[in-house]
């Protein structure tokens, strides 16, 4: 199975050449070209899900928008190819002391923040697995350390002893606590590109459509896979301003794995 983390930048008429506009159908020829099987993207908002769904004709979608749990703010959605799975269930739940209270910003968080979750069956095996994806606070310490804490509870809780792939933007990076909450708990989660038998191009996922030097750029978009599942190969793309506009602000990281 291939699947992929990919913050594809918000819709944000100041962007000018780098708005989504230029790039949503280079988006969906970069998805389609990797034959992505599940792909878990953040900062969607609701006409960019619509610009994806046409532009990829056999996904399909589970997600909500962040704001009014429909369609209002940034979603964390997952995107999955319909003709291989079927989703058994799926739902939304807020990075806050109240998780099924819509829209509530939780602890010192600066943003409304979610987690998008589905029980997926895969039709070619029958094997059913559990994806979650997020998208953590760019301020909150407590925010990130919490909602980590949150996911694994519901992870705990939703999936049992099923195989979980969590994917998100975490707006850290390894060396940070939210991290380490999520690769030391008790009920460990591997961070994919670290077990990957397998490894391929840059280290950094954030780039600002290339205005941070490459020295300085970081990885703060992961993969996390439970330990029955075994990783392949992880590869993140270079950035690159050939044929720019850039695909995002962020690259995406991509895994192949086994259960």
């Amino acid at each position: 199975m291939r699947y992929a983390t990919f913050n594809i930048r918000y819709d944000n008429p100041h962007d000018e050449a780098d708005n989504w506009r230029f790039r949503k159908d280079s988006v969906c020829r970069f998805v389609q070209a990797q034959q992505l099987d599940v792909v878990g993207m953040q900062e969607v908002l609701h006409n960019q899900s619509q610009d994806i769904l046409k532009g990829l004709p056999g996904y399909a979608m589970v997600g909500v928008g962040r704001d009014d749990g429909k369609q209002q703010g940034e979603y964390a959605p997952l995107f999955y190819r319909a003709d291989r799975f079927d989703v058994l269930d799926s739902n939304t739940f807020w990075l806050s002391q109240y998780p099924d209270s819509v829209g509530f910003i939780g602890w010192d968080g600066a943003c409304t923040r979610i987690a998008t979750w589905a029980k997926l069956r895969d039709k070619q095996t029958g094997r059913v697995f559990m994806a979650v994806n997020t998208h953590f606070d760019h301020v909150g310490t407590t925010a990130r350390r919490q909602g980590a804490l949150l996911i694994i509870s519901r992870i705990q809780q939703i999936a049992g002893n099923l195989p979980t792939i969590l994917t998100g933007d975490f707006n850290v990076d390894e060396n940070s606590e939210a991290y380490r909450t999520i690769t030391t708990h008790q009920y460990v989660l591997l961070d994919a590109q670290k077990v990957a038998r397998k490894t391929e191009g840059v280290k950094y996922t954030f780039h600002d459509f290339g205005r941070i030097p490459e020295p300085k750029r970081q990885k703060i978009d992961f993969i996390f896979v439970s330990r029955d599942i075994a990783v392949e190969r992880s590869f993140i793309p270079p950035c690159s301003a050939q044929g720019r506009p850039y695909l995002s602000d962020h690259q995406p990281q991509i895994i192949d794995l086994k259960f």
